[in-house]
């Protein structure tokens, strides 16, 4: 009989649970209490989904981090993951985290979950951009392109520039983008984009 059996036990590491049930660096309370000069704020609580990130930098170094969100236990246990790494780190090390980086840390992730490690290195990008704009250092980094579609050259920027102007479906991108109208084997890849994005802006 299964009548002691965990889902968790199988899904998801012990270094994820461990993030999960003891969080690192949350926020408590209201963020007007921590001592940040850096906000950022990423993804759209009406998909369950948002994600908010108050850093304190000294000499371009991040000395200390709270965070708080809106999510599931692969969110939350990312973003605890996260905050941990980026302590002690400087701007330009820290603005080169990316999920995958995460997801190894932690032991993986179910594939199904991957996309909701995302919001928060989003949210530590425009926290870091706030910051580089307030003191007079606007676009210092630039995000690589990934390219999806290798027949027509379609990046994934194009593809979250074409989310935004409400390309929402395959049919909707399609018509935007013109992609996977060659060989369509980029499909998978946009379709996984398209979940990204409408957990980052709804």
């Amino acid at each position: 009989m299964a009548e002691n059996f965990n889902i968790m036990d199988w899904v998801y590491s012990d270094t994820v649970k461990e993030h999960f049930t003891n969080p690192h660096n949350v926020l408590f309370g209201d963020p007007s209490q921590f001592d940040y000069n850096a906000k950022g704020i990423v993804g759209n609580i009406r998909c369950g989904d948002q994600m908010l990130m108050l850093l304190k930098i000294e000499d371009d170094v991040i000395k200390d981090v709270r965070w708080k969100t809106y999510g599931c236990a692969s969110a939350i246990a990312s973003t605890s993951m996260l905050s941990d790494l980026i302590k002690g780190m400087p701007i330009e090390k820290a603005y080169q985290i990316r999920p995958n980086d995460l997801v190894t840390a932690l032991g993986g992730l179910p594939d199904n979950k991957i996309h909701c490690s995302v919001l928060g290195d989003k949210a530590l990008r425009a926290a870091i951009d706030q910051y580089l704009g307030d003191t007079g250092r606007p676009g210092l980094f630039t995000e690589p392109s990934r390219e999806i579609c290798h027949c027509l050259g379609i990046t994934d920027k194009d593809i979250e520039e074409a989310y935004k102007n409400g390309a929402h479906t395959w049919e909707a991108l399609q018509e935007a983008t013109k992609i996977g109208t060659s060989c369509g084997k980029c499909k998978n890849d946009a379709l996984e984009l398209l979940h990204e994005y409408e957990h980052i802006y709804g």
